[in-house]
């Protein structure tokens, strides 16, 4: 008997000792494309907050005094809004503790009313569509500049440094592509230039002979395009065809690692200035090539577009939650709107919007192949 009463006490003293040692477990979701035309960027912005959630639960990451366990949900969205839609509702009724991304405007936008109607923190690392934090909704913030600030910065540049004063303006349709290119034809013209075409594709178009045989006929000296990397390839590959000679511009969804595979003998040597809505000085230069060499380290390939953006949108979330002592959103939503956060990128701070304060803006070309940095602008 007295066996019998040993072992249930030493049961109940394991329960309650695993008990005391059990971690919380909270959800954090990324969104973006993982199949599709823009399937490369999603996964490297997926990869981004990954690399966040394995060092946070590496470093036995504390809150309210307490170790947890972040925990990362992958879901794609194929950029494509009603996807994006179902996706945010699948994850709302998960309870996910909060969201990074979506990567495209498109699918960020309707899916933000979705997260903000569950009271779920939302930080985008890449939508830059000025509208998606125009809507008023306190759940919605953004890490990186938007298309007003982008598109007007590459406007000015068309006219002020490369001389251009004939401008031809190409988008896909998407509210990420049509929004930047509306803010770069504002911003050319308001710099000088005169629009001498407008033409539009869609976001998985490969043929382009119409449009740009319409363009070549007008003489533009700069093409701009608003869209992603996987239609500006093939349509460089087929400007070159035609005997277009010239510039070719567009904003981050074009400024990516992957544009030199996908343009091919299309990408002549500083023919392509694009901008990137984010960048580092040289004070933040180290710190983004240690992690650049972090992330090929621990994926095997190099970081295509907006990875380190997607890491400082996890790390501010899980810093906003320590200074709420809370994993709960109603809790640390008041901290993550109030937050400086010192990240890869610069340091995060939000506006009253949630737009990103100061937000900085990378200037590119390319030569032989590699994206070669023309000027960071704030």
């Amino acid at each position: 008997m007295k066996l019998k009463s040993t072992i249930i006490t030493g049961a109940i003293a394991l329960a309650f000792a695993g008990s005391a040692y059990s971690q919380e477990v909270i959800k954090i979701a990324h969104v973006g494309p993982l199949s599709g035309p823009n399937a490369h960027m999603g996964k490297d912005n997926e990869n981004g907050a990954r690399m966040a959630i394995d060092e946070l639960n590496a470093k036995g990451f504390m809150i309210g005094g307490k170790k947890v366990k972040f925990e990362l949900v992958g879901e794609d969205d194929a950029s494509d809004p009603k996807q994006a839609t179902a996706v945010a509702t699948k994850l709302v009724d998960q309870k996910v503790a909060a969201v990074i991304g979506h990567l495209n405007s498109g699918t960020t936008i309707p899916a933000s009313k979705i997260y903000n109607d569950a009271g779920i923190p939302q930080v985008s690392p890449s939508a830059t569509n000025p509208k998606y934090t125009q809507q008023g909704f306190k759940t919605a913030f953004r890490v990186v500049a938007n298309d007003a600030q982008l598109g007007a910065v590459l406007g000015k540049y068309a006219v002020t440094a490369l001389k251009s004063k004939s401008v031809a303006v190409i988008d896909d349709r998407t509210a990420y592509g049509q929004g930047v290119a509306e803010e770069f034809a504002k911003g050319a013209q308001g710099a000088g230039a005169t629009i001498v075409g407008k033409q539009f594709t869609n976001d998985k178009a490969t043929d382009f002979n119409a449009i740009l045989t319409s363009i070549k006929a007008k003489k533009p000296e700069v093409v701009f395009f608003g869209g992603m990397d996987a239609v500006g390839g093939p349509m460089l590959r087929q400007m070159k065809q035609l005997g277009i000679n010239a510039k070719f511009m567009g904003g981050d969804g074009i400024c990516t690692g992957s544009l030199p595979g996908l343009a091919g003998d299309g990408l002549i040597d500083d023919q392509v200035v694009c901008a990137e809505a984010g960048g580092v000085d040289e004070s933040g230069k180290k710190g983004m090539d240690d992690f650049r060499a972090a992330y090929k380290k621990k994926f095997g390939i190099d970081v295509v577009y907006n990875a380190a953006y997607a890491y400082d949108a996890t790390m501010t979330v899980a810093d906003a939650m320590k200074k709420a002592n809370s994993a709960e959103p109603a809790k640390y939503l008041p901290e993550l709107a109030k937050i400086s956060h010192k990240g890869v990128t610069g340091t995060i701070a939000f506006d009253s919007h949630g737009d990103i304060k100061n937000g900085s803006l990378t200037l590119y070309t390319y030569k032989k192949g590699e994206r070669t940095l023309l000027a960071v602008v704030k």
